[in-house]
């Protein structure tokens, strides 16, 4: 079986500083349908503060997905993913929807500016 490419958002935003994951999504009201934030370098997630809920892809160093954490609540921790060395978070119900999949790999359009 030939190996799926899936690019689940349009527009990624590269939060890849201290700061920026420190920051994450925390004074956003949603995440627009087509961006994604990608953490890096992220194993694990929450999402505490937050007034939505999100999917979250845990990716290794070649964006091969290892867990898709589908639909976490706001104020939950969620899990320390070994072998993770990216999390892209996104629209909740969107990996369901596209049927995303540990072992699919996503092709992802970096972006500089913030949400």
């Amino acid at each position: 079986m030939a190996e799926r490419i899936i690019t689940p958002v349009a527009r990624v935003i590269h939060a890849n500083t201290f700061f920026s994951r420190l920051k994450g999504l925390l004074g956003t009201r949603q995440l627009p349908a087509d961006t994604g934030l990608l953490l890096e370098p992220c194993s694990s997630i929450h999402t505490w503060g937050m007034g939505y809920a999100i999917d979250a892809l845990f990716l290794d160093d070649h964006n091969r997905v290892l867990q898709v954490a589908d639909t976490l609540p706001p104020n939950t921790w969620g899990q320390k993913m070994p072998g993770a060395c990216r999390v892209l978070e996104m629209a909740a119900g969107k990996a369901r929807r596209l049927g995303i999949q540990p072992g699919d790999v996503i092709d992802l359009i970096i972006r500089k500016e913030g949400i």
